[in-house]
Protein backbone atom coordinates (compact mmCIF):
# COMPACT_ATOMS: atom_id res chain seq x y z
CA UNK A 1 0.00 0.00 0.00
CA UNK A 2 0.98 3.68 -0.44
CA UNK A 3 -0.11 6.85 -0.41
CA UNK A 4 -1.31 9.04 -3.48
CA UNK A 5 -3.43 11.77 -4.46
CA UNK A 6 -6.50 10.45 -6.65
CA UNK A 7 -7.96 12.58 -8.96
CA UNK A 8 -11.80 10.95 -9.85
CA UNK A 9 -15.19 12.35 -11.66
CA UNK A 10 -18.19 10.57 -11.92
CA UNK A 11 -22.32 11.42 -11.67
CA UNK A 12 -21.17 12.94 -7.72
CA UNK A 13 -18.98 14.70 -9.75
CA UNK A 14 -15.36 16.02 -9.23
CA UNK A 15 -12.57 14.72 -6.32
CA UNK A 16 -9.46 14.86 -5.67
CA UNK A 17 -8.27 12.78 -2.34
CA UNK A 18 -5.16 11.86 -0.31
CA UNK A 19 -6.26 7.85 -0.66
CA UNK A 20 -4.27 4.58 0.42
CA UNK A 21 -3.97 2.40 -2.94
CA UNK A 22 -2.67 -1.34 -3.29
CA UNK A 23 0.67 -1.63 -6.10
CA UNK A 24 -1.70 -4.00 -8.37
CA UNK A 25 -3.37 -0.97 -9.26
CA UNK A 26 -0.82 0.47 -10.77
CA UNK A 27 -1.35 0.78 -14.88
CA UNK A 28 1.20 -1.52 -16.67
CA UNK A 29 5.07 -0.43 -17.47
CA UNK A 30 8.18 -1.99 -17.42
CA UNK A 31 9.66 0.18 -14.38
CA UNK A 32 8.31 0.48 -10.95
CA UNK A 33 9.48 3.43 -8.97
CA UNK A 34 9.67 5.40 -5.92
CA UNK A 35 9.13 8.90 -6.29
CA UNK A 36 10.55 10.91 -3.32
CA UNK A 37 9.82 14.20 -4.72
CA UNK A 38 7.47 15.49 -7.35
CA UNK A 39 6.09 18.93 -8.28
CA UNK A 40 3.11 21.31 -9.04
CA UNK A 41 3.63 22.40 -13.11
CA UNK A 42 0.50 24.97 -14.28
CA UNK A 43 -0.90 21.37 -16.51
CA UNK A 44 -0.75 19.83 -12.78
CA UNK A 45 -3.09 22.91 -11.67
CA UNK A 46 -5.13 22.36 -13.78
CA UNK A 47 -5.68 18.78 -12.96
CA UNK A 48 -5.92 19.01 -9.61
CA UNK A 49 -8.60 21.76 -9.42
CA UNK A 50 -10.63 20.26 -12.38
CA UNK A 51 -9.91 24.04 -14.59
CA UNK A 52 -9.10 22.48 -17.89
CA UNK A 53 -9.81 18.50 -19.32
CA UNK A 54 -6.30 18.13 -18.67
CA UNK A 55 -7.26 14.49 -17.50
CA UNK A 56 -8.19 12.29 -20.12
CA UNK A 57 -8.97 8.74 -18.25
CA UNK A 58 -10.36 8.17 -15.10
CA UNK A 59 -9.41 7.82 -12.27
CA UNK A 60 -6.13 9.51 -12.10
CA UNK A 61 -2.99 10.00 -9.80
CA UNK A 62 -1.59 13.34 -10.91
CA UNK A 63 2.19 14.45 -11.56
CA UNK A 64 3.80 14.96 -14.06
CA UNK A 65 6.83 15.13 -12.87
CA UNK A 66 8.96 13.01 -10.34
CA UNK A 67 12.59 11.98 -9.25
CA UNK A 68 13.53 9.12 -6.83
CA UNK A 69 14.43 5.64 -7.26
CA UNK A 70 14.08 2.48 -9.26
CA UNK A 71 12.04 -0.20 -7.24
CA UNK A 72 12.03 -3.06 -10.09
CA UNK A 73 12.59 -2.93 -13.51
CA UNK A 74 12.36 -4.82 -17.30
CA UNK A 75 13.96 -2.14 -19.30
CA UNK A 76 17.16 -2.83 -20.28
CA UNK A 77 18.22 0.79 -19.11
CA UNK A 78 17.78 0.29 -15.21
CA UNK A 79 17.92 -1.53 -12.73
CA UNK A 80 16.96 -1.59 -8.55
CA UNK A 81 18.81 1.57 -7.08
CA UNK A 82 19.08 4.00 -10.20
CA UNK A 83 18.08 7.74 -9.88
CA UNK A 84 15.65 9.08 -12.06
CA UNK A 85 13.75 12.42 -13.29
CA UNK A 86 10.88 12.01 -15.37
CA UNK A 87 9.46 14.82 -16.92
CA UNK A 88 6.15 15.15 -19.07
CA UNK A 89 5.05 12.02 -21.65
CA UNK A 90 1.56 12.11 -20.75
CA UNK A 91 1.96 11.00 -17.28
CA UNK A 92 -1.34 12.28 -15.22
CA UNK A 93 -2.99 12.55 -17.82
CA UNK A 94 -3.74 9.31 -19.72
CA UNK A 95 -1.31 6.95 -17.37
CA UNK A 96 -0.90 7.70 -13.58
CA UNK A 97 1.39 9.71 -12.38
CA UNK A 98 3.88 10.49 -9.72
CA UNK A 99 2.17 12.33 -6.73
CA UNK A 100 2.10 9.30 -5.33
CA UNK A 101 4.48 6.68 -3.21
CA UNK A 102 4.59 4.07 -6.02
CA UNK A 103 4.56 4.74 -10.05
CA UNK A 104 5.00 2.80 -12.70
CA UNK A 105 6.47 4.25 -16.01
CA UNK A 106 8.29 2.89 -19.28
CA UNK A 107 11.93 3.01 -19.01
CA UNK A 108 12.02 5.10 -22.29
CA UNK A 109 10.53 7.73 -20.35
CA UNK A 110 13.12 7.77 -18.18
CA UNK A 111 16.37 10.27 -17.97
CA UNK A 112 19.20 9.71 -15.18
CA UNK A 113 19.33 12.03 -12.21
CA UNK A 114 22.19 14.06 -12.54
CA UNK A 115 25.04 13.75 -10.16
CA UNK A 116 24.82 17.32 -9.45
CA UNK A 117 21.10 17.33 -8.44
CA UNK A 118 18.83 15.44 -5.04
CA UNK A 119 15.69 15.05 -6.45
CA UNK A 120 14.48 17.76 -4.52
CA UNK A 121 16.73 20.30 -6.45
CA UNK A 122 15.61 18.31 -9.85
CA UNK A 123 11.97 18.70 -8.75
CA UNK A 124 12.54 22.08 -8.17
CA UNK A 125 13.37 22.30 -11.91
CA UNK A 126 10.70 19.97 -12.38
CA UNK A 127 9.16 20.53 -16.35
CA UNK A 128 8.79 24.52 -15.61
CA UNK A 129 12.46 25.07 -15.51
CA UNK A 130 13.44 22.02 -18.00
CA UNK A 131 11.20 23.87 -20.24
CA UNK A 132 13.04 26.82 -19.76
CA UNK A 133 16.27 25.32 -20.56
CA UNK A 134 14.63 23.79 -23.84
CA UNK A 135 13.78 27.71 -24.43
CA UNK A 136 17.55 28.09 -24.05
CA UNK A 137 18.66 26.00 -26.09
CA UNK A 138 15.95 27.27 -28.82
CA UNK A 139 17.06 30.65 -28.74
CA UNK A 140 21.18 29.25 -29.05
CA UNK A 141 19.98 26.98 -32.00
CA UNK A 142 19.13 30.40 -33.81
CA UNK A 143 22.06 31.97 -33.09
CA UNK A 144 20.76 34.18 -30.07
CA UNK A 145 23.86 35.67 -29.04
CA UNK A 146 24.70 38.05 -25.41
CA UNK A 147 26.11 40.77 -27.56
CA UNK A 148 22.34 41.03 -29.56
CA UNK A 149 20.46 43.08 -27.39
CA UNK A 150 17.99 42.46 -24.53
CA UNK A 151 15.97 39.46 -23.69
CA UNK A 152 12.69 39.53 -22.73
CA UNK A 153 10.84 36.74 -20.15
CA UNK A 154 7.12 37.04 -19.99
CA UNK A 155 5.38 35.20 -16.90
CA UNK A 156 8.24 36.08 -15.13
CA UNK A 157 7.37 35.11 -11.34
CA UNK A 158 6.45 31.89 -12.89
CA UNK A 159 8.33 28.36 -12.88
CA UNK A 160 9.47 28.83 -16.99
CA UNK A 161 10.04 32.72 -16.26
CA UNK A 162 11.84 32.48 -12.76
CA UNK A 163 14.32 29.68 -14.41
CA UNK A 164 14.78 30.84 -17.55
CA UNK A 165 16.22 34.34 -16.10
CA UNK A 166 18.62 32.20 -14.07
CA UNK A 167 19.62 30.67 -16.82
CA UNK A 168 19.96 33.63 -19.12
CA UNK A 169 21.23 35.66 -16.90
CA UNK A 170 24.30 33.27 -16.32
CA UNK A 171 24.85 33.11 -20.02
CA UNK A 172 25.23 36.80 -19.80
CA UNK A 173 22.02 38.16 -21.43
CA UNK A 174 20.56 41.26 -20.38
CA UNK A 175 17.32 40.12 -19.07
CA UNK A 176 13.79 42.19 -18.94
CA UNK A 177 11.15 40.54 -16.60
CA UNK A 178 8.10 41.04 -17.36
CA UNK A 179 5.21 40.72 -14.61
CA UNK A 180 2.20 41.92 -13.15
CA UNK A 181 3.62 41.65 -9.76
CA UNK A 182 5.55 44.95 -8.76
CA UNK A 183 6.06 43.51 -5.34
CA UNK A 184 8.34 40.85 -6.94
CA UNK A 185 10.85 43.01 -8.36
CA UNK A 186 13.41 42.34 -5.84
CA UNK A 187 12.94 38.73 -6.19
CA UNK A 188 13.40 38.79 -10.15
CA UNK A 189 16.72 41.35 -10.08
CA UNK A 190 17.85 38.56 -7.40
CA UNK A 191 17.87 35.74 -9.60
CA UNK A 192 19.47 38.02 -12.35
CA UNK A 193 16.75 40.28 -14.39
CA UNK A 194 18.23 43.60 -15.10
CA UNK A 195 15.30 45.73 -15.78
CA UNK A 196 11.59 44.55 -15.05
CA UNK A 197 8.51 45.72 -16.83
CA UNK A 198 4.86 46.11 -16.31
CA UNK A 199 3.07 43.07 -17.84
CA UNK A 200 0.10 45.35 -18.66
CA UNK A 201 2.54 46.82 -22.04
CA UNK A 202 1.79 43.55 -23.45
CA UNK A 203 -1.52 42.49 -22.26
CA UNK A 204 -3.57 44.54 -24.57
CA UNK A 205 -3.92 44.53 -28.44
CA UNK A 206 -1.11 46.37 -30.08
CA UNK A 207 -0.13 47.34 -33.62
CA UNK A 208 1.32 44.69 -36.20
CA UNK A 209 5.26 46.16 -36.29
CA UNK A 210 5.95 47.77 -32.73
CA UNK A 211 9.72 49.70 -32.13
CA UNK A 212 11.99 47.02 -32.01
CA UNK A 213 13.51 46.12 -28.57
CA UNK A 214 13.91 42.44 -28.30
CA UNK A 215 17.59 40.16 -29.45
CA UNK A 216 14.90 37.26 -28.33
CA UNK A 217 12.14 36.32 -26.10
CA UNK A 218 10.83 33.48 -24.05
CA UNK A 219 6.69 33.44 -23.67
CA UNK A 220 4.95 31.50 -21.46
CA UNK A 221 1.81 33.49 -21.38
CA UNK A 222 0.61 33.52 -25.08
CA UNK A 223 -2.69 35.68 -26.53
CA UNK A 224 -1.64 39.40 -27.17
CA UNK A 225 1.20 38.80 -24.64
CA UNK A 226 3.19 36.82 -27.61
CA UNK A 227 1.86 38.78 -30.28
CA UNK A 228 3.25 42.15 -28.93
CA UNK A 229 6.28 40.31 -27.89
CA UNK A 230 6.62 39.11 -31.39
CA UNK A 231 6.13 42.95 -32.76
CA UNK A 232 8.94 44.49 -30.94
CA UNK A 233 11.42 41.88 -32.00
CA UNK A 234 14.51 43.45 -33.09
CA UNK A 235 14.89 42.20 -36.81
CA UNK A 236 16.35 38.56 -37.62
CA UNK A 237 15.18 37.86 -33.64
CA UNK A 238 14.33 35.09 -32.00
CA UNK A 239 10.76 34.04 -30.08
CA UNK A 240 10.62 30.91 -27.96
CA UNK A 241 6.73 30.50 -27.10
CA UNK A 242 6.19 27.39 -24.68
CA UNK A 243 2.98 28.37 -22.70
CA UNK A 244 -0.48 29.34 -22.38
CA UNK A 245 -1.28 31.10 -19.37
CA UNK A 246 -3.36 33.68 -21.19
CA UNK A 247 -4.77 31.57 -23.73
CA UNK A 248 -4.14 29.71 -26.73
CA UNK A 249 -5.22 32.22 -29.36
CA UNK A 250 -2.48 33.91 -31.65
CA UNK A 251 -4.17 37.25 -32.59
CA UNK A 252 -1.72 38.71 -34.58
CA UNK A 253 -0.60 38.88 -38.09
CA UNK A 254 2.81 37.84 -40.09
CA UNK A 255 4.16 41.40 -40.31
CA UNK A 256 6.69 40.44 -37.87
CA UNK A 257 7.66 37.32 -39.62
CA UNK A 258 7.95 38.65 -43.49
CA UNK A 259 8.80 42.19 -42.70
CA UNK A 260 11.44 41.63 -39.55
CA UNK A 261 12.81 38.06 -40.72
CA UNK A 262 11.34 36.90 -36.86
CA UNK A 263 11.57 33.04 -35.81
CA UNK A 264 8.90 32.07 -33.97
CA UNK A 265 10.23 28.94 -32.29
CA UNK A 266 7.28 26.46 -30.66
CA UNK A 267 9.08 24.50 -27.57
CA UNK A 268 7.60 21.38 -26.47
CA UNK A 269 8.47 19.58 -23.28
CA UNK A 270 5.90 17.09 -23.11
CA UNK A 271 6.88 14.70 -26.00
CA UNK A 272 11.02 15.70 -26.52
CA UNK A 273 13.04 13.32 -27.84
CA UNK A 274 15.38 11.46 -25.53
CA UNK A 275 18.97 13.26 -26.62
CA UNK A 276 16.98 16.63 -26.12
CA UNK A 277 15.81 15.75 -22.88
CA UNK A 278 19.12 14.91 -21.71
CA UNK A 279 21.25 18.01 -23.30
CA UNK A 280 18.80 20.10 -21.35
CA UNK A 281 19.58 18.00 -17.69
CA UNK A 282 23.11 17.79 -18.70
CA UNK A 283 23.24 21.78 -18.90
CA UNK A 284 21.01 22.92 -15.82
CA UNK A 285 23.42 20.65 -14.03
CA UNK A 286 26.22 22.86 -15.69
CA UNK A 287 24.50 26.58 -15.78
CA UNK A 288 21.93 26.68 -13.19
CA UNK A 289 22.91 27.76 -9.59
CA UNK A 290 21.65 25.56 -6.78
CA UNK A 291 21.26 28.75 -4.51
CA UNK A 292 19.23 30.77 -7.07
CA UNK A 293 17.60 27.35 -7.45
CA UNK A 294 16.25 27.37 -3.63
CA UNK A 295 14.81 31.26 -3.73
CA UNK A 296 12.68 30.50 -6.13
CA UNK A 297 11.27 27.20 -4.37
CA UNK A 298 9.08 26.41 -1.82
CA UNK A 299 7.68 23.24 0.02
CA UNK A 300 4.56 20.75 1.11
CA UNK A 301 3.87 17.48 1.62
CA UNK A 302 1.37 15.29 -0.38
CA UNK A 303 -1.50 16.28 1.90
CA UNK A 304 -0.91 19.79 1.50
CA UNK A 305 -0.85 19.43 -3.07
CA UNK A 306 -4.31 20.50 -3.47
CA UNK A 307 -4.53 23.51 -1.62
CA UNK A 308 -1.32 25.17 -2.90
CA UNK A 309 -2.29 23.84 -6.71
CA UNK A 310 -5.50 26.05 -5.82
CA UNK A 311 -2.88 29.37 -4.83
CA UNK A 312 -1.07 28.50 -7.91
CA UNK A 313 -4.34 28.18 -10.35
CA UNK A 314 -4.94 32.20 -8.09
CA UNK A 315 -1.86 33.45 -9.63
CA UNK A 316 -0.60 33.71 -5.91
CA UNK A 317 2.55 31.37 -6.52
CA UNK A 318 6.18 32.71 -7.09
CA UNK A 319 8.99 30.05 -8.70
CA UNK A 320 8.64 26.60 -8.39
CA UNK A 321 6.40 23.99 -5.39
CA UNK A 322 8.33 20.85 -4.66
CA UNK A 323 5.85 18.28 -3.06
CA UNK A 324 7.73 16.06 -0.25
CA UNK A 325 5.79 12.12 -1.23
Amino acid sequence: MFKALLLEKDDAGFRASLTELDESRLPDADVLVQPEYSTLNYKDGLALTNKAPVVRSWPMVPGIDGAGTVIESRHPGWKPGDRFVHNGWGVGETHWGCLAGRARLKGEWLVRLPAAFTPRQAMAIGTAGYTAMLCVLALERHGVQPGDGEVLVTGATGGVGSVAIALLAKRGFRVVAATGKAAEADYLQQLGAAAVMDRAELASPGKPLQKERWAAVVDAVGSHTLVNALAQTRYGGTVAACGLAAGMDLPGTVAPFILRGVTLAGVDSVMAPRALREQAWSRLAADLDPALLETMTSEVGLDGAVAAAGRLMAGAVRGRIVVRI
